[in-house]
């Protein structure tokens, strides 16, 4: 008995996979919204394609009139089991139409891909990289060798489809013998920013170099809209000159236009010497001419308007222009990286770890001024909420092969979870298949039964090299304590009356802070926030000790309180002649060999890597080890200052875990808010020369700081807009709630304030 088959262009989403084992032939009947094809049985069975051919009549099609029969290959990937041995099987088709087929049988099923998130967050069709059977929505694989095929390396501009951005297909990459990337096809376009995540060494920012043209892949391609596309690569290291003026560095962004202007003056006055020289003033004014021409070819005479629209986005003001960039901090030193970058109108922005150095203020102003921006851009970030509040699309590279998932990274983590549980019961499934299969062939062979034996041979070939399920590869969670020693007081820390200040480069005296005072006691958690330069850092090394205030107390307990200090700066104490092993086994006192190595390497050190000497290791290797020596070090009161900087995700998740189940107390400046809302229980605000405390998490925080609750809750609602699942106007977080109360009862209050008014006006009048 046969079924109807409805063709729509709805973009299914499976969660499971069939196999449909024979061709079929189906008859269309037009429709605008949906084609219904008449179908005979089918017999189907786990995990292979199948090619289907349609007569297709006029206009009977997804987006165009279409004519005579076209064959289209199909990957059933989805198969639920109804009542009365009735499935429904879904193909997904290239094009993002599906089939789906109701067929009277029993079917076997193998779970494949993830359910959908969410329609809303469907991103357009991605590549001919993308595998057949993908659905929109579902996480989608490397190319493989299908995009790697003909052996095609470097860039191809105006390829097929690339309206706007970026795509790779297929590209691989090898670094002294090491296949670093294996299988990677994504893309980024317009209205799209996408978060590219992976550990520390999985190829991220090599892939960031390739679409620049730095590194050339081994294979595969970097298809881009148009062969002049211009492409802004934003580093962690700020490009500016400390001894320019603001003004001067944003000039610096065009250079070329620069040297004309110069040239220009320079000819100009040539021409006022060489009155008497009619030789050499024709040919002066023969240049004058090629450079004005030139000049306006580039747009010289509006670099001055550029400049001076750019600077109050930017936050700067008209008596900035002549103010050293020196003089200023790193996250204004990065609005100005950013905005002569935005200056060069960019058609591609790649960002490689943007937030590192930066405070709060600084990387929610970052956030809010690319949202703006309407341009493609690709970023490198181990910072979860940044991902949260400015993705829409994350890009995982992991063991060389990358997945795209539609969302920001919340989504991600929730999609890729579901992903591994479908995958690992899909490759269940299939080993239980060919156990049994194996044991069948085993009981069938020899006698009569030597054909079925054969057949199930064939079978079983056929499932092991078309159609097998990988086991889905799941990073190992280690975990880790910090050793602990001997209980230590309940007072830990005590400041009191403490005042101090510094003189600044420019001779200007800042006072840092003023009568303040605090008591830290054992077990808590807390975290100092404030901008760059408040004195946080001044703070925690009054607490360790290496510096003294100019006036006040700041002490240790005094029983059994051991501080370990992490410092920003900690790779610079690293000894450069040890090698990696050495640097950590020397202070990790009761240590097996075996869990130094696996701390080590959950840290991205393997291998001969452990036999290097720390002075032949990069920037963010140093931090690294840094942070694996401290984690080795017996104490009672953890220092933290910036921890997380170039940490990758799960280590930064590795850390987290241990400070929460360490028993002792944690002190830490970060500017990560996911970091603080993992462990922190208590939080400290240097403000105003002062230490305001507020004894709750960091949510806690954001509810009592009006001003920073409001910056929160914007940027929540900006999330929530783009979320896969809207949330109903009735409900409303707790937070929330509180925030409306309050104004509800400050308005009460005024009202009651301006009725006194009123009141007292009348008696009087």
């Amino acid at each position: 008995m046969s079924g109807p088959v409805v063709l729509s262009s709805s973009g299914l989403n499976p969660a499971c996979a069939s196999r449909a084992q024979s061709s079929n032939s189906m008859s269309l009947a037009s429709s605008p919204l949906a084609l219904k094809l008449d179908l005979p049985p089918l017999k189907l069975k786990p995990m292979t394609s199948h090619a289907i051919s349609i007569p297709l009549r006029h206009g009977s099609s997804l987006n165009a009139p279409l004519h005579g029969t076209q064959r289209r290959t199909f990957r059933p990937t989805e198969c639920r089991i109804r009542q009365g041995k009735k499935a429904v099987a879904q193909l997904s088709q290239l094009s993002q139409a599906a089939v789906a087929v109701e067929v009277e049988e029993e079917v076997d099923v193998g779970i494949m891909q993830p359910r959908e998130i969410h329609h809303s967050q469907l991103p357009h069709h991605e590549s001919p990289g993308t595998p057949s059977g993908t659905p929109p929505g579902s996480p989608r694989r490397g190319a493989g060798k299908s995009a790697g095929s003909g052996k095609t390396t470097g860039d191809r501009a105006g390829a097929s489809s690339v309206s706007s951005g970026v795509r790779l297909e297929g590209v691989t990459k090898t670094f002294k013998g090491v296949q670093l990337l294996t299988d990677i096809s994504w893309e980024v376009k317009r209205g799209e920013r996408v978060g590219l995540v992976g550990v520390n060494g999985a190829g991220k920012t090599t892939q960031l170099k390739i679409i620049t043209g730095e590194i050339e892949p081994d294979t595969g391609v970097v298809l881009k809209a148009r062969p002049n596309m211009k492409i802004a690569y934003l580093t962690q290291e700020f490009d500016v000159v400390p001894s320019r003026t603001v003004r001067e560095e944003f000039l610096s962004a065009f250079q070329e236009q620069m040297e004309i202007k110069d040239r220009l003056e320079e000819v100009q006055a040539a021409l006022e010497r060489a009155t008497e020289d009619m030789e050499l003033m024709s040919r002066l004014l023969d240049e004058l001419d090629d450079l004005q021409k030139k000049a306006e070819a580039l747009d010289l005479y509006s670099v001055d308007v550029a400049i001076n629209k750019m600077m109050p986005e930017l936050g700067f003001g008209p008596d900035d222009s002549e103010r050293l960039v020196g003089s200023y901090s790193g996250g204004w030193q990065m609005r100005m990286s950013l905005g002569k970058i935005l200056l060069q109108q960019p058609d591609l922005l790649l960002l490689d770890e943007p937030t590192n150095h930066l405070d709060l203020d600084a990387i929610e102003w970052l956030e809010k001024y690319l949202k703006q921006q309407d341009v493609p851009m690709v970023i490198v970030s181990h910072d979860r909420a940044f991902l949260d509040q400015l993705c829409n699309k994350i890009v995982e590279t992991e063991m060389g092969i990358s997945m795209t998932f539609p969302g920001n990274y919340s989504a991600y983590v929730a999609a890729k979870a579901e992903w591994i549980e479908a995958q690992r019961m899909a490759w269940e499934r299939q080993q239980k298949e060919i156990a049994r299969t194996e044991e069948m062939i085993a009981r069938l062979q020899g006698g009569g039964n030597a054909g079925r034996a054969s057949s199930a041979e064939k079978a079983l070939e056929r499932m092991q090299e078309d159609g097998a399920v990988e086991k889905p590869f799941e990073r190992k969670q280690m975990r880790f304590r910090f050793p602990e020693l001997e209980r230590s007081g309940r007072i830990t820390v005590q400041v009191a009356n403490l005042s101090h200040s510094y003189v600044q480069k420019n001779g200007d005296q800042n006072e840092l802070f003023d009568k303040a005072k605090l008591q830290i006691e054992r077990g808590e958690k807390l975290a100092f926030i404030g901008p760059n330069g408040c004195g946080k850092s001044t703070l925690l090394r009054f607490i360790m000790g290496f510096e003294e205030p100019e006036h006040g107390i700041v002490a240790l307990g005094e029983h059994r309180v051991v501080p370990n200090y992490f410092a920003q700066n900690q790779a610079q104490a690293l000894d450069l002649e040890k090698t990696v092993l050495q640097t950590v086994e020397e202070v990790a006192e009761g240590w097996k060999m075996n869990d130094i190595k696996a701390l080590l390497g959950r840290c991205n050190f393997k291998g001969d890597t452990l036999r290097r000497k720390v002075a032949f290791l990069s920037g963010g290797e140093k931090a690294r080890l840094a942070l694996c020596k401290f984690m080795v070090t017996p104490a009672t009161l953890l220092v933290l200052d910036e921890p997380t900087n170039h940490l990758d995700i799960p280590t930064k998740e590795m850390l987290e875990e241990a400070l929460r189940e360490f028993t002792g107390t944690v002190l830490a400046v970060s500017h990560d808010r996911y970091f603080l809302r993992q462990i922190v229980n208590r939080v400290v605000e240097v403000k105003d020369k002062k230490l305001q405390d507020y004894s709750g998490d960091y949510n806690y925080y954001l509810e009592k700081n009006l001003e920073a609750r409001r910056k929160e809750l914007e940027r929540e609602s900006e999330v929530e807009a783009a979320a896969p699942v809207v949330k109903a106007k009735s409900k409303m977080s707790k937070a929330e709630k509180e925030l409306q109360k309050k104004q509800k009862a400050q308005a009460f209050q005024n009202k009651q304030a301006q009725g006194k008014v009123n009141k007292n006006a009348k008696r009087w009048s």
